[in-house]
């Protein structure tokens, strides 16, 4: 038995879909699992789309391990993922997408801000890092995602992509 590799960093990922989610979701799982270190998936989460009238959205949260910093991960990983999945970049911001792969979290520095203040971020994190703490608010990011469950509209996809909430979660 091969001892655990120790990988330079921890990385959060969300990833969202309102273009066929429940193909391009599990795709890109696939994908970024043939180039880091997948180690669990948050369930999947529906909710309405944000700043457009496109279909609702699909989101979920992963946690992988890499040894790429996250600018070599976006250039290199993510946007050949997003282009392989035909995401198409329009000046709308919020149009309908195929896939979106953003970084939330690395080596326990937020990257995005919005994970306090977007349902479709904090409910899936919450899954995988519910002990991270708001340091101006001191609340948990379970707890603030809780909050946001009362007044957002979000619905748990149980089973969707085949994972749910998996450890070490090989994708073959």
């Amino acid at each position: 038995m091969n001892a655990p590799r120790n990988y330079k960093h921890t990385i959060y990922l969300s990833l969202g879909s309102n273009i066929e989610p429940e193909k391009n979701i599990p795709k890109a799982i696939d994908l970024l699992a043939g180039k880091v270190h997948v180690v669990s998936i948050s369930n999947a989460w529906k909710t309405p789309a944000v700043g457009s009238l496109g279909p609702d959205f699909l989101n979920a949260v992963i946690q992988i391990n890499t040894d790429l910093d996250p600018n070599t991960l976006k250039t290199e990983i993510l946007y050949p993922i997003e282009s392989q999945l035909d995401r198409v970049r329009t000046s709308d911001k919020n149009a309908p997408r195929t896939i979106d792969l953003d970084i939330l979290i690395v080596d326990d520095i937020i990257v995005d801000d919005e994970i306090w203040f977007r349902v479709y971020l904090a409910v899936p994190l919450a899954e995988l890092e519910g002990e991270l703490i708001h340091t101006r608010s001191g609340q948990t990011i379970a707890e603030i995602a809780q909050l946001l469950k009362e007044t957002n509209a979000i619905q748990l996809q149980p089973h969707l992509f085949g994972v749910e909430n998996r450890s070490d979660h090989e994708v073959s």
